[in-house]
């Protein structure tokens, strides 16, 4: 190794040494505690995890972080192209200003904006006629969650936008190509990846969240983050002490395989992009 390199390792150990303290010691305090039952080894607490209610719960994330990531990448993506094509650049900077915000506007503050809003004694539910409890289904969380995912979906989607280059389409339209060839031919292979990465971001946001639905849904809705919490607070059986750790490591494993999946994503829109 030559000099140079091995002062940038020298440079770089505190930094090393801080990400080794602050996420080392828990990530092995983690998988520790959930292959451990009754002081011995054992995968009595993943096994747990993977059934009864855990496994519930865990359907339940997977199935609201699926639909959330699903209608998010849609309506962000119609929202940035409007935003990108916009001739008036003081929206553009407006919207994707708002959007920076909204993208980490979330927990509590969030649920209370939704409740005071359209809640059972909301500002606006009784003069639109929402069924009561309306909010606190599925679907209404749904609803929520899109509220901070549209905006990470305007963030993602609106430089990917940005990179298609007005000559591809007039090259397509010189060659005879209709706007329907020119998007399915020309655009949307270039935007697929940034897409994906989109949807696959969304996943992991709405898969990791726990404020807003604690705050909003408790146990009504069930949830593998509102589980952990759960079993962190007393719902522990005698024996499974660590069935929290157990959870949390199959949380850790799903976000391995959604950033497995979009960190080659994002490199290869990336090549298209400069």
């Amino acid at each position: 190794m030559s000099r140079s390199g091995s002062r940038g390792w020298l440079g770089a150990l505190p930094l090393l040494a801080f990400f080794a303290f602050v996420f080392g010691i828990p990530a092995v305090a983690l998988v520790a505690g959930a292959f451990t039952a009754g002081g011995r080894p054992s995968l009595a607490n993943v096994a747990q995890s993977l059934q009864g209610g855990y496994l519930t719960a865990m359907a339940g994330s997977v199935r609201l972080s699926a639909v959330v990531a699903l209608l998010g990448a849609v309506l962000g993506t119609f929202l940035a192209y409007a935003v990108v094509t916009s001739r008036f650049r003081l929206l553009r900077e407006a919207v994707l200003t708002a959007s920076g915000v909204l993208a980490n506007f979330g927990g509590v503050p969030l649920a209370f904006f939704w409740i005071a809003t359209l809640g059972n004694s909301g500002v606006i539910s009784g003069l639109v006629g929402l069924p009561s409890g309306a909010l606190y289904t599925f679907w209404g969380l749904v609803v929520v969650y899109l509220y901070f995912s549209v905006p990470l979906m305007v963030l993602v989607m609106a430089p990917a936008l940005d990179g298609l280059r007005p000559q591809w389409r007039e090259a397509a339209a010189n060659n005879g190509a209709t706007a329907w060839h020119y998007w399915r031919f020309v655009a949307l292979p270039v935007l697929t990846p940034s897409l994906l990465g989109g949807v696959v971001l969304l996943f992991g946001g709405a898969f990791s969240a726990y404020a807003t639905a604690n705050a909003m849904v408790g146990t009504v809705i069930p949830l593998v983050t509102l589980k952990i919490a759960s079993a962190l607070t007393g719902d522990v059986l005698v024996g499974y002490e660590n069935i929290a750790l157990a959870l949390s490591l199959d949380m850790v494993v799903v976000a391995g395989l959604v950033m497995a999946v979009y960190l080659p994503l994002q490199r290869r829109s990336s090549r298209w992009l400069h």
